[in-house]
């Protein structure tokens, strides 16, 4: 394992055990401030951040790994992602008592999960220089 794929690897480790830490911590504010509804979307909205997550790791992952061509399927798939994560959400709105707000602030969690990592990076990268 090279430096450049070993950092990448522990970056995204990370960034994932810090998704799971905002959307546990966010569902649970949501449900004690404003009940189950807004919890439960939180909830949901945090899981689709992820599911949204790990498809950009895969389709990265995918880039540089093969010299292979791309698919036609994996093509659509990533030009269509955010026609299905809408989808997907609309019909959880649409069909159940879920709050709307707390379900786009879950949409967030990756990207929270994004600056955390940056963060972490800077304040180790600090200190690997003092």
């Amino acid at each position: 394992m090279t430096g450049a794929d070993g950092f990448y690897k522990q970056a995204v480790r990370r960034m994932l055990k810090f998704q799971a830490i905002l959307a546990t911590a966010g569902t649970m504010t949501a449900v004690i401030w404003h009940g189950w509804s807004a919890g439960a979307g939180f909830a949901v909205g945090a899981g689709l951040s992820w599911l949204s997550f790990v498809g950009l790791k895969r389709i990265a992952d995918s880039l540089g790994a093969t010299g292979t061509k791309p698919s036609a399927h994996g093509a659509v798939l990533l030009g269509s992602r955010y026609l299905i994560l809408a989808g997907v959400a609309y019909v959880i709105l649409r069909f159940t008592f879920i709050s709307q707000g707390a379900l786009l602030t879950g949409l967030f969690v990756s990207l929270g999960a994004a600056v955390i990592e940056v963060l972490f990076e800077l304040v180790y990268a600090r200190n690997l220089v003092d």
